[in-house]
C-alpha cells in the first residue's frame, strides 16, 4: 500500500495518491490531471476510483477530466446530485482497491454532502482517515458554505458537531489525518500550519474535539468571526456540481503567443483584462496602462478569485518567459478559464513596439520615514483587521485587500497615498487596482510592514493577535 499526499501550497490544498496491488484512488485531484496519471503509470498501476469528499468552493477539481481519461469512477456521498456520472456511497460503504478497503463516513457540517474516507490497511486495520474539509489540523470545516442550503450556518455547525462525535472521535488515536487544506485556505479560521496528524493528537489539541464541549459551544466557536468567503466559491461549487472544460482546450485557449498589436486589438476588441504577473518590483518599473499585478509568485489563485469577481471575464496576461503555461493552469484551478493568450516577449515587447507605458512609483520603508517625518501622509494599510489590529502605523488607514473595491470612496484623490501591506507583494495589487480605477498619487511602501517596523515611524503598541477578541 503506497499513500502520498499532493500538497500544492498556493492553495493550500492536499490531494491524495493512494495505491495498493496495481489499483490507485485519487482524493480530491486538482484541475491539472497529469501528475496523478504519470504516478499511475509509474507504478504501473490503473486509476480506479476519484473520490471526492464535497463539492469544494475554493478550487475546481479534476475529477471529471480524470474520470474520462482513465475510465476511473467518480465517487461522492449519498446526499450530493451531480450533473454528471457518479456513483453515490451510502454511509458505511465499503470500496475495495486492491488488498485494501475504503470506507465512506457520512460527515455533513461543511456542506451537507461531505464525507470522510478511511483507509484500512491490508490486515483490516484503520490506518488513515481523509477528511476533506470536515476536519483539518487545529480546526473544522466553516459551515456556511454549503451551495443552496436552506439551513443556516447555526443549524450546519450543529450538524457537523454529531458528525465529528459519532463518526471521527469514536476512532483510534493512532489513526493518521489527512485533510484536504492547511493554513492559509480560507476554508476554515485558524489552520495548523502541519498537513497532517494523528487523531489522537488533534482530540487533544484541536479546540473542536474538546469531549466535554457542548453543542452550544461548538457552534459559538466555530461560527464565531468567520469573514466572508470569496466571491468565487459560489461559482467553482456550480463547476464542481455541474462539469467544466476539458483541461486540455483550455490550455491550448490561453497559451495563445500574441504580438503587441495582436494583444491590444484583442484587449479593445474584448474587454480582457490585462493581469500582470510579474513581481512587484518589475510591475513598478513599468508596465501596460490599466494592467493588473497578481504576483504568480504568492497567492495568485486565491487572489485572482478574490479580486476578478466574473470568472468568465476575458484575460489577456504578461508572464516571466517560460511561465505561460503555470498562469493558465492556475488560473484554471480556480475556475477562470477565459484566458485568450498572453503577450510574447513580455513587457520588453510591448515597449519595443513603442505603446504607451505607465509607472507606479515604490520607496523603501526608510525613505517612507523619512517622507512622514516631513509632514502628514495619508496611509492605507491593506492587511486584514486582525494584522492591523496586532500594531499598525498610527493614523493609518485600514482597508483590507478583499474589499478594496467597495471602499474607493475613502481614499483621497487630491494628495499622495503611501499604500502598504505585510511584505510588499498585497500592497502593488491593491496599488495597481487603484491605478487602473484613476488613481495617480499612489506610492508602493517596497517590504510592507515588516520593513517599515524595523524604522522609527510611529506605531501602535503591539497586541499578540491571540488576545483579539
Amino acid at each position: 500500500m503506497k499513500v502520498e499526499q499532493i500538497y500544492t501550497g498556493c492553495l493550500a490544498q492536499g490531494a491524495y495518491y493512494i495505491e495498493s496491488n496495481g489499483e490507485a484512488a485519487i482524493i480530491d485531484p486538482l484541475r491539472e490531471i497529469k501528475p496523478y496519471l504519470l504516478k499511475a503509470e509509474k507504478d504501473q498501476a490503473q486509476i480506479k476510483y476519484v473520490l471526492e469528499t464535497h463539492f469544494h468552493a475554493d478550487f475546481v477539481s479534476g475529477h471529471v477530466d480524470l474520470a474520462q481519461a482513465t475510465g476511473a469512477q467518480i465517487v461522492f456521498g449519498a446526499a450530493a446530485q451531480p450533473n454528471f456520472a457518479a456513483h453515490l456511497a451510502q454511509d458505511g460503504e465499503e470500496l475495495t482497491l486492491g488488498k485494501v478497503t475504503i470506507k465512506v463516513l457520512h460527515t455533513p457540517g461543511h456542506t451537507l454532502e461531505s464525507v470522510t474516507y478511511l483507509l484500512r490497511d491490508e490486515t483490516g486495520k484503520d490506518y488513515a482517515l481523509f477528511t476533506g474539509d470536515t476536519l483539518f489540523i487545529g480546526d473544522v470545516g466553516r459551515p456556511d458554505l454549503a451551495a443552496k442550503s436552506d439551513l443556516n450556518q447555526e443549524q450546519l455547525a450543529g450538524i457537523l458537531f454529531h458528525s465529528l462525535r459519532t463518526k471521527i472521535m469514536p476512532l483510534a488515536d493512532d489513526i493518521l489525518v489527512y485533510p484536504a487544506h492547511g493554513a492559509g485556505s480560507a476554508c476554515g479560521k485558524n489552520m495548523s500550519k502541519e498537513t497532517f496528524d494523528t487523531l489522537g493528537n488533534q482530540k487533544r489539541t484541536n479546540y473542536a474535539l474538546r469531549p466535554d464541549m457542548t453543542e452550544a459551544e461548538f457552534i459559538k466557536e466555530v461560527t464565531d468571526g468567520l469573514l466572508a468567503p470569496p466571491s468565487y466559491f459560489p461559482l467553482n461549487v456550480q463547476l464542481n456540481k455541474q462539469g467544466y472544460a476539458n483541461i486540455e482546450t483550455v490550455l491550448h485557449q490561453g497559451l495563445q503567443a500574441l504580438s503587441p498589436e495582436t494583444f491590444e486589438a484583442l484587449v479593445n476588441e474584448t474587454g480582457a483584462l490585462v493581469l500582470d504577473t510579474r513581481k512587484a518590483a518589475d510591475f513598478s518599473l513599468g508596465h501596460i496602462p490599466n494592467a493588473i499585478n497578481i504576483g504568480l509568485d504568492g497567492s495568485f489563485a486565491p487572489w485572482v478569485g478574490e479580486l476578478i469577481p466574473d470568472i468568465q471575464q476575458p484575460i489577456v496576461f504578461l508572464a516571466d518567459a517560460g511561465r505561460e503555461e503555470e498562469v493558465v493552469t492556475r488560473l484554471a484551478r480556480v475556475g477562470y478559464d477565459n484566458t485568450l493568450g498572453y503577450l510574447q516577449g513580455g513587457f520588453a515587447s510591448w515597449q519595443a513596439a513603442g505603446k504607451e507605458t505607465d509607472i507606479l512609483p515604490s520607496i523603501s520603508a526608510a525613505e517612507f520615514a523619512q517622507r512622514l517625518k516631513n509632514g502628514a501622509a495619508v496611509v492605507v494599510d491593506v492587511r486584514k483587521p486582525s494584522e492591523f489590529s496586532a500594531e499598525h502605523v498610527e493614523g493609518a488607514l485600514n482597508i483590507p485587500l478583499s474589499s478594496l473595491n467597495e471602499h474607493l470612496a475613502q481614499i483621497p484623490k487630491e494628495e499622495s497615498v503611501y499604500v502598504h501591506c505585510a511584505g510588499g507583494y498585497r500592497s502593488m495589487v491593491a496599488a495597481s487596482i487603484l491605478k487602473a480605477r484613476g488613481f495617480d498619487n499612489l506610492v508602493d511602501v517596497a517590504g510592507g510592514f515588516k520593513a517599515i517596523a524595523e524604522t522609527d515611524v510611529p506605531k501602535t503598541s503591539f497586541v499578540c493577535p491571540s488576545t483579539l477578541g
